[in-house]
């Protein structure tokens, strides 16, 4: 009978927990799935990191090469992000080029790493104008339960802390490049962006890492990215507004999260490097 009740009148079967404070897989409304991280699993990869919070299941590779600078930015490297959804992980998605969920994604990434210069660009400058380091950032989601976003920006991070970029000499009189393979400079991040994102349901309740069914649901959601000082709020989509109080609640739960995430990358690279 429940089984049906939901099938029937999903979004009345939600209301009788929410009621209640509480959701259907048990959590309370501000409460994260369990999330599972594994950093540097990838040996083709500079750096890498697999996440799996609730349902939801991500990996990231860091893959870098050396190029000539942007005309502009001579003196910096740079990073090229991209985000795949196949249909392999939810039959939402269909195969072929990116959709548009996907661009979004993969903008969101470019946009974080902007915003809050968490990799310092002039850091992948090997020779000023002649060579530098580029970042390829492949972000592929195996297993679609929702909250993708959250997912991205905690695999981006703990990827981008794992990266170490091989040594590189430039002789002066023959320009000829040597790169140590035996020895690594760990990239050095500025920050370390999180986020943490909510649902809205029924224009009023905010429920943190919604899954798909409950982003299905949802009349807006809100994604506020912090690095633990500052405040990025990335995205406010969807009809629903929300209070100045709730607003405030978001942050808050924004910056818990932060230092949740961050000990989780500290812990698990802890145990790696044991």
């Amino acid at each position: 009978m429940a089984d049906a009740f939901r099938c029937a009148l999903p979004k009345e079967y939600y209301r009788q927990f929410i009621e209640r404070d509480v959701r259907p897989d048990g959590r309370e409304l501000g409460e994260f799935r369990p999330t599972v991280l594994n950093i540097g699993s990838i040996s083709t990869a500079e750096g890498s990191a697999i996440v799996k919070l609730g349902n939801t299941s991500v990996i990231c590779g860091v893959k870098a090469e050396l190029a000539e600078p942007k005309a502009e930015t001579p003196q910096e490297g740079y990073l090229v992000p991209n985000v795949e959804l196949s249909a392999l992980c939810s039959s939402q998605f269909r195969p072929g080029p990116p959709g548009e969920q996907a661009q979004v994604l993969s903008q969101l990434m470019v946009n974080i790493i902007k915003n809050f210069h968490s990799v310092p660009l002039e850091d992948l400058c090997v020779v000023a104008g002649k060579l530098v380091w580029v970042l390829y950032i492949d972000l592929i989601c195996l297993d679609y339960g929702g909250n993708l976003i959250d997912a991205c920006v905690l695999a981006l991070t703990a990827a981008l802390k794992n990266t170490a970029l091989p040594s590189i000499s430039v002789e002066e009189e023959t320009q000829k490049i040597n790169a140590d393979i035996t020895k690594h400079n760990m990239l050095q991040l500025a920050c370390t962006p999180i986020s943490a994102s909510f649902a809205i349901f029924d224009n009023t309740i905010l429920l943190v890492d919604p899954t798909s069914e409950e982003e299905a649901l949802s009349t807006g959601t809100v994604t506020v990215v912090t690095d633990g000082e500052k405040i990025f709020e990335m995205d406010k989509s969807g009809g629903s507004q929300i209070t100045s109080e709730q607003r405030q609640m978001c942050f808050r739960r924004a910056f818990q999260r932060h230092r949740e995430g961050i000990k989780l990358i500290e812990d698990t690279m802890s145990s790696v490097d044991r």
